[in-house]
């Protein structure tokens, strides 16, 4: 066997990020998800399109165990904990109730056309199960990118509440794949006591660990910051928080690591590590969150087009028929079901909320790597699953991811957002005892005169940037001012 060479794969593996980034360029343009652009891509570039080689299953579970990490962490650090905590149980329930009704429901379903004659799947009951709870999660990565692309307020704290679901029902569609399989390759069966002492062990020692690296990292950052003493007075800002965000880096991998090994959920962990270390102190926080994006950026682009390269679409094309009727399913019934049942309790959430909600349930990378996982069992059958898996989340990227916003819009779900928090790019350091804040003009503001020196400001802020349209103007006390302009302000905390 030809062993190929380094430079081949760094030419290979360049050519297919720069081609996946340009192409993602255009995905505004077309309407498509920009994660499903790089999915596409990286199928353009495999085996039935331009011939680019890569079936090692094993290698992409490590890959994208690697992918997930960043992206739940980044999902983490990024959950302020002031806007989810009136949306903390029923995001909770969603992700554990809501994930296991899921998987309950729609694993019926496959049973049930498995039991048909014209289909081309006969799959028992508990692989029927198996192939719905790799599919039974919203994917966070998807989540994350398609709201974080739209700037439009979604109502009723929607927005924390999917963020935080999204964020956290991996760990219980893992739980729910690992036990499967288990039953699934060793023909035992299912033990109830079993299944629940297994997820209270990895809920229990994941959100543990999570927690507890948390505010290692936290503490380890300040550590960081100390060492040296006055030396470290004297290193580049820019390398310090470079430096600490490394180190945070190789913490995040640390509590997946450490929990794992302990028998918890090591995904749960670094998703509550993210929550920790986003809502510490940290010198240097804005430096590190935009490394932080930076690389997870990366983890999404290379963990999609790798998926893209692992399937064979023509593989894909004899289970499509099956495959599109259980993403209906999924859609119409399976998710909206379990979405009504499990918001049940909770009478502040609405029949609209719970609508977008339901359709809100996107699918991407993480069950199509929790798909590759039967395959590295040899579950019997365990193909078609991958096959199912990946068809399954092309259609909710194409029906669901294109159609969010307007579903929010139908749903009269959408609010407007007057302030922005883009800050005209303008960052300060995070030891100064000051915080930027914009203000979009009226014309109440200006009902008085319309110069600047006289608008009524709060004591001790500074107006050091004015957005009109597409300029940006530098403000003197003599600049007149327009309704819908933009206002910089810095302001002492």
């Amino acid at each position: 066997m030809e062993q190929v060479s380094t430079e081949n794969l760094l030419l290979a593996g360049s050519t297919l990020l720069v081609a996946g980034v340009l192409a993602g360029k255009s995905s505004h343009r077309v309407g498509l998800p920009l994660l499903l652009i790089f999915l596409l891509t990286g199928m353009a570039f495999g085996t039935d399109g331009l011939g680019m080689q890569f079936s090692d299953i094993h290698t992409a579970q490590s890959i994208g165990m690697v992918a997930l990490c960043v992206i739940l962490f980044s999902g983490g650090m990024g959950t302020k904990i002031s806007s989810i905590r009136l949306v903390v149980a029923p995001g909770l329930v969603l992700s554990t109730v809501g994930v296991l009704l899921t998987a309950l429901f729609t694993g019926l379903f496959i049973w049930w056309l498995s039991g048909m004659s014209w289909t081309n799947i006969h799959f028992p009951l508990v692989v029927s199960l198996l192939l719905a709870a790799t599919m039974s999660s919203t994917d966070s990565a998807s989540v994350f990118g398609i709201l974080g692309a739209h700037k439009t307020g979604l109502r009723h704290h929607l927005r924390p509440m999917l963020e935080l679901e999204s964020g956290s029902n991996d760990p219980m569609a893992y739980m729910l794949t690992i036990v499967l399989i288990e039953a699934a390759t060793t023909d035992t069966s299912l033990s109830v006591g079993h299944v629940v002492g297994e997820l209270l062990m990895q809920f229990g020692v994941g959100i543990a660990g999570g927690f507890l690296t948390g505010r290692l990292t936290v503490w380890l950052a300040s550590v960081y910051r100390r060492l040296g003493g006055a030396a470290s007075d004297s290193e580049d800002p820019a390398q310090a928080v470079a430096m600490t965000a490394i180190l945070i880096v190789g913490c995040v991998f640390f509590s997946f690591a450490a929990t794992t090994a302990l028998g918890g959920n090591g995904y749960l962990a670094v998703y509550l590590c993210g929550i920790t270390v986003g809502n510490g102190r940290v010198v240097g926080h804005r430096g590190i969150a935009k490394f932080i994006d930076g690389i997870t950026w990366l983890a999404q682009i290379v963990v999609f087009l790798m998926l893209g390269l692992l399937v064979n679409p023509h593989e894909m094309l004899s289970v499509a028929a099956v495959s599109l009727l259980i993403g209906v399913f999924m859609i119409v019934v399976g998710r909206p079901l379990s979405v009504f049942c499990s918001l049940m309790p909770f009478r502040s959430v609405g029949r609209r909320s719970k609508l977008f909600v339901s359709w809100v349930g996107l699918r991407g990378a993480v069950p199509i790597i929790f798909a590759t996982y039967p395959v590295a069992a040899h579950v019997e059958g365990a193909s078609q699953i991958f096959n199912i898996v990946f068809f399954v989340t092309i259609l909710s990227l194409l029906v669901q991811g294109t159609t969010v916003m307007a579903a929010a819009r139908r749903l009269g779900l959408v609010e407007r957002q007057e302030v922005s928090d883009d800050h005209f790019g303008v960052e300060i350091p995070d030891e100064l005892p000051t915080s930027l804040h914009t203000l979009t003009l009226t014309e109440a503001h200006l009902a008085n005169s319309d110069l600047l020196r006289d608008l009524e400001l709060p004591q001790g802020s500074l107006v050091i940037m004015i957005r009109r349209g597409g300029r940006y103007i530098v403000p003197n006390g003599r600049r007149r001012l327009q309704p819908s302009d933009v206002l910089l302000i810095i302001r002492e905390d």
